[in-house]
């Protein structure tokens, strides 16, 4: 079984756990089937509206799938988080990615 199986396995055994939804939409983003990962981030970011890297990772799903502005309200939500929670690495990352939209 890979990586993908395992979590999707979880995910129907445990539909409420967001860590196995936030593994879940990773293993699809590496598989190439990222459209499928946005619902299991936007479960993420529900459940945990302060989970930095989920609102990171799901602005980037939406940018990827053109839905700019989808994206850019969570990589808005996802720097504010980065600054309140000190992480310098996914607040450049960020910065660049919203400097990118602006174009």
């Amino acid at each position: 079984m890979n990586r993908l199986e395992h979590f999707q396995r979880l995910v129907e055994r445990q539909p409420e756990n967001e860590l196995f939804r936030f593994s879940l939409a990773q293993a699809l983003d590496a598989a190439d089937r990222g459209d499928e990962a946005v619902p299991h981030y936007q479960f993420c970011v529900a459940k945990k509206p302060d989970w930095m890297i989920a609102h990171i990772l799901l602005g980037k799903r939406l940018l990827a799938s053109g839905r700019k502005e989808e994206a850019r309200a969570q990589l808005e939500l996802g720097l504010r988080l980065a600054i309140e929670q000190s992480h310098e690495d996914p607040e450049r990352e960020v910065r660049a990615l919203l400097a990118d939209l602006d174009r």
